[in-house]
């Protein structure tokens, strides 16, 4: 009985700060196993419009992660603590630990030996960025003799090329803007990663371009440490309600991400 008033008091009391929320949350359940803190901690990393790009002035972030967990909180009815690490690597690292209550990310087998996945929130094709004059016109000619082709250290692309590569060195990265760099020393070939990525980096490489067509796709989704099963109904629901929506949508064309789709709602 204590535990129901408890609870109770806790719906209550988040309902008087946040207003109304989705009908998703009535139950208080979920709320205490995704955020069992009393806020929800959202794993992101910079870079990418997949997770978090900083914006100048006083103005809020964007990027499909930081939306996402912003109205994952908002449904929660608990306040929103972003929590920015320098890479993926390591907010995959905190939602292992339990660091991090929620993280945005490729949903690959290896990572959900580690941590629970949600259906994905969009889709992205893979591809590589080639610097200015580069010969290479199609992603079949990247596994070459005598070209290095730029990832990011302990990324899905690192695992993939790392196992797939016949000919071309695999050069890791600890940072896309390291990886800028290296491109700009010319000491790679191409860089592999999701093309959302891409883009963004292409900014900063003039003369650089992402090559047509793809290596493979991501399949973005939201990640949860492991212990907290019971909460997967309500993941599953945000993610079809946030996709149905378009609120995926408009976070994909906030952050100005391309070559991403949403799946359809289940």
């Amino acid at each position: 009985m204590r535990r129901i008033i408890v609870a109770f008091l806790i719906l209550a009391g988040a309902l008087a700060w946040r207003g109304p929320v989705s009908a998703v949350a009535a139950d208080p359940e979920p709320r205490l196993i995704l955020a069992p803190s009393g806020v929800l901690r959202a794993g992101l990393y910079p870079g990418t419009p997949t997770s978090i790009l900083p914006v100048a002035g006083s103005g809020d972030p964007r990027g499909v992660g930081y939306d996402l967990g912003k109205e994952l909180a908002r449904r929660l009815g608990v306040p929103y603590e972003p929590v920015v690490f320098a890479k993926n690597a390591e907010v995959l690292a905190a939602v292992k630990s339990g660091e991090v209550d929620v993280a945005f990310t490729n949903a690959t087998a290896a990572r959900a030996q580690d941590m629970d996945f949600g259906p994905p929130f969009l889709e992205i094709e893979l591809g590589y960025l080639v610097p200015r004059g580069s010969a290479l016109t199609t992603p079949g000619e990247v596994d070459s003799p005598g070209l290095r082709v730029g990832v990011t250290a302990g990324s899905s692309s690192d695992a993939t090329l790392s196992r797939d590569f016949k000919h071309a060195e695999v050069v890791r990265a600890a940072t896309f803007d390291i990886a800028i760099e290296m491109m700009s020393a010319g000491a790679i070939s191409a860089y592999a990663t999701n093309k959302a990525t891409l883009f963004e980096m292409a900014e900063k490489l003039p003369g650089s371009k992402v090559l047509d067509g793809r290596w493979g796709i991501e399949r973005h989704a939201i990640a949860i440490p492991k212990g907290r099963e019971q909460a997967m109904d309500f993941v599953r629901q945000f993610t079809s309600e946030v996709k149905s929506e378009g609120i995926v949508a408009a976070a994909i064309a906030r952050a100005g991400l391309r070559g991403a789709t949403t799946p359809a709602a289940e």
